[in-house]
């Protein structure tokens, strides 16, 4: 039976109980390894294509709102 748990430790005697555990086998501590997002597949088809006037039209309007 393998399952992956976050623990977040709050005092150090629990990282010395972990790291024993480690020791006899009983469970495998693997540092925490932020995920790579996939920026492209994430954001995919969120906008429609659109000519690069609309664009500009649009841009243009956002800047002069904020004047």
């Amino acid at each position: 039976m393998n399952r992956s748990l976050t623990i977040e430790i709050i005092d150090q005697n629990a990282l010395i109980l972990l790291e024993g555990m480690e020791r006899l086998k009983l469970i495998k501590v693997s540092p925490d390894v932020p995920k790579k997002v996939n920026w492209a597949k994430k954001y995919k088809g969120a906008m429609s294509p659109q000519p690069i006037e609309e664009i500009e039209r649009q841009l243009d309007e956002l800047r002069n709102a904020w004047e």
